[in-house]
């Protein structure tokens, strides 16, 4: 059932609710949480038929807010509200509210969304893309237990990451954490295997992705041994190589789904690392509403921290780095493996260093550009 309302208010919404609950001939309330998306008139459509598939596993009351604010004087003078009910049929056991605020309402969400929250259930705020520098400081993000952002959604998500982290407040998490959740889980259950100490970890991935700063940040921040951050030519994450007395514990995932894991004294294993949709990591992040203290402590880490080779910077190469990872063992057999790659003066001196994050400054600005 759709009913559209023009130039409406939150009052006329709520009554149109529940007169479509009874005409649905389900008068309670059997939602468990507020799920407010804000988004724009391109992306609504996707972000929506995300949240309604992860509805299916957590039912709600889903506040897809929109803004437009108008482009000639009269019509940000303007203020309207216009909205569209939605009640059954894909949205299942939910409800869905799409809301467009013009004129000068759009910058009043919150006034709009605070009468349509559920009574006494949890609050979660999405922001597909363009979030707030500071979530919770946002009007609509201080209605909420959960905020949700997305980095990887960003022009340049590395600064992104560096402004999550500076804002983190308790509540806060990303979706580019998110996507590392199964990677962080094979990993664990490989270090449980052994008792063997890591002396060092390497993270590939592609360049402009969030989800491999993260990842690398994460294991930098549990393991507290170097981590070097490689660049490879994706898609997403590659591999990940953590150094050991006995040899390296690799998880190498190529453009499939099955990734390989090798541990020393083992034989070699399929692992399945599928690439997760958009609605199967809102489902996640619905699922606990508590502070993810383990994601505060990946992104408060420091980016600046981990280790980026100047020859991987500037190469892009994934197979070169692979064998980079290894030679801290063995640094008689370097030159041998990298010949070719292996810059003046070594990759971890400082002349190499410096050059490689120069390098990687120009790019990153050329291509956000």
């Amino acid at each position: 059932m759709n009913i559209d309302l023009t130039d409406t208010t939150s009052g006329e919404i709520n009554s149109t609710l529940v007169t479509a609950r009874r005409a649905m001939g389900s008068p309670a309330v059997g939602m468990v949480l507020t799920l407010v998306i804000v988004t724009d008139e391109g992306s609504h459509y996707d972000a929506l038929k995300a949240a309604n598939e992860a509805s299916k596993e957590h039912p709600s009351r889903i506040l897809v807010v929109v803004r437009r604010p108008g482009r000639s004087p009269r019509d940000r003078a303007t203020a309207r509200l216009d909205a569209e009910v939605r009640v059954g049929g894909e949205t299942g056991t939910g409800e869905t509210v799409l809301l467009r605020l013009h004129g000068e309402l759009a910058g009043h969400a919150h006034s709009v969304v605070l009468p349509l929250l559920l009574p006494d259930a949890p609050v979660v705020v999405w922001w597909p893309a363009d979030a707030p520098e500071h979530p919770s400081k946002d009007p609509l993000g201080a209605l909420a237990q959960r905020r949700i952002t997305d980095a990887a959604e960003t022009e340049d998500p590395v600064s992104a990451l560096r402004l999550r982290a500076l804002s983190y407040a308790p509540g806060d998490t990303d979706l580019a954490w998110t996507r590392v959740t199964l990677w962080r889980s094979v990993l664990a259950a490989a270090l449980d295997q052994g008792q063997t100490p890591i002396t060092g970890a390497a993270v590939e991935g592609e360049e402009y992705n969030p989800s491999v700063e993260l990842l690398a940040l994460w294991l930098a921040a549990r393991l507290e041994v170097p981590v070097r951050r490689v660049v490879s030519e994706g898609p997403g994450i590659t591999a990940v190589r953590m150094a050991t007395g006995e040899g390296d514990v690799c998880l190498v995932r190529g453009s499939g789904s099955l990734a390989r894991l090798s541990v020393p004294g083992q034989p070699d294993r399929g692992v399945a690392l599928h690439r997760r949709s958009t609605a199967e990591l809102i489902a996640e992040e619905l699922r606990r509403l508590d502070p993810d203290e383990t994601y505060a402590q990946a992104v408060g880490f420091g980016l600046d921290r981990l280790e980026r080779p100047g020859a991987a910077a500037a190469t892009g190469g994934a197979a070169e780095p692979a064998q980079d990872a290894e030679p801290a063992q063995e640094p008689a057999q370097e030159p041998a493996q990298e010949p070719a790659a292996e810059p003046a003066g070594g990759a971890g001196s400082p002349a190499a260093k410096g050059a490689g994050r120069s390098r990687a400054k120009r790019s990153g600005r050329k291509e956000a550009r």
